[in-house]
């Protein structure tokens, strides 16, 4: 059993949540970042075509955006979870 939060406990797991949160997304962002740095070394090489690069890099961007879409909705519903009492 655990007791009550307090409401500066609760402000102080938001700020962790938010800080998660945000390191969650620039990890993503980091992997888009390789993904494209590999994509653009097989262009370099001829493996794929510019047009192929561009729709990979489409790709990845959207699915960057959903990613962190999903991260912020977490954190949203993390924030409303700990601050119900």
């Amino acid at each position: 059993i655990f007791p009550q939060l307090t409401e500066e406990r609760r402000k102080e797991l938001v700020k962790q949540v938010h800080k998660i949160g945000e390191e969650g997304k620039v990890a993503v962002r980091n992997v888009r970042r390789e993904a494209i740095e590999k994509f653009k070394d097989l262009k370099k090489k001829s493996e794929i075509t510019e047009d192929d690069l561009k729709d990979i890099e489409k790709d990845i961007q959207e699915m960057t955006d959903k990613r962190c879409k999903d991260i912020e909705a977490m954190v949203v519903k993390k924030e409303k979870e700990l601050s119900e009492i």
